[in-house]
């Protein structure tokens, strides 16, 4: 059962649901996991997206924070999610295809500005919850499984526009690579992303902040697509869609793509 999945925190699926929509019409991907929704479940325009063929939901919310939805065209039943590091935060859920496949969708903490734990809580928190997905994965060695989402870290050097000057950024320093690395090695998840392309500099977020971002193009790849072995071999055509960052009223980040032939 092949199938096209893709990533994109939205920053806001009811602010941008015009954004969800035009992707879904354009782009039809077979499944989109969404992080940042800002809201409540109940709350999300399901009926818009299923009136575009994605009559398939789960997801988890909460009011003006966090959250994360993944919806689908296929059936998939909800298949749970797991409060990492305590936060009592929407920021992940799982769900399963009738083939058995699971997918986690994650949205991780971003970890403030400042990158020490002993000044800045919310750092410490992202590094927590790193390590209890770390150790999820070796005490439940994921199969048959796909993990996507907002990781909020860009762990390689050519998923910055420059490395040298993020070593001390948040997203970008060696503890939270380090982190991540770690949690990806415990369930021994395939960088599906960086498997199908593995050269060059690759972006799927840019900051409001710039006047100009395309221009700037100072991006960092902070949204994954990871797969078990058993099944890192059936996926391809990974791309990122750099131009819905230009969209009206955008998200900062870019939806990112793959297709899996199972």
């Amino acid at each position: 059962m092949p199938f096209t999945l893709a990533t994109w925190n939205i920053n806001s699926v009811r602010l941008r649901e015009p954004l969800v929509e035009r992707l879904l019409r354009e782009e039809a991907p077979d499944i989109l996991c969404l992080q940042e929704c800002k809201s409540p479940v109940e709350k999300i325009p399901r009926e818009r997206f299923a009136a575009l063929g994605y009559p398939y939901m789960v997801a988890r919310g909460q009011k003006g924070y966090n959250g994360v939805a993944i919806l689908s065209r296929l059936p998939i039943e909800d298949a749970g999610d797991l409060d990492f590091a305590g936060l009592g935060q929407a920021r992940h859920v799982a769900g399963r295809l009738e083939n058995g496949v699971l997918i986690h969708n994650f949205y991780v903490p971003a970890g403030g500005d400042k990158p020490d734990r002993e000044i800045n809580e919310k750092f410490g928190q992202k590094l927590d919850y790193l390590a209890d997905m770390r150790d999820w994965f070796r005490a439940e060695r994921p199969e048959r499984a796909i993990l996507v989402g907002d990781l909020n870290i860009a762990p390689r050097e050519d998923d910055v526009w420059n490395h040298k000057a993020l070593l001390k950024i948040v997203s970008h320093t060696p503890v939270e690579v380090e982190h991540l690395g770690a949690a990806q090695e415990a369930g021994r998840w395939v960088d599906v992303t960086r498997r199908d392309i593995p050269r060059g500099r690759l972006y799927s977020w840019w900051s409001y902040r710039a006047r100009d971002w395309d221009a700037a193009d100072k991006g960092r790849r902070l949204d994954h697509v990871w797969a078990t072995p058993d099944i890192a071999a059936a996926a391809h055509g990974s791309r990122i869609l750099r131009a819905a960052r230009g969209w009206e009223k955008p998200s900062d980040h870019a939806p990112v793509f793959a297709t899996f032939d199972l």
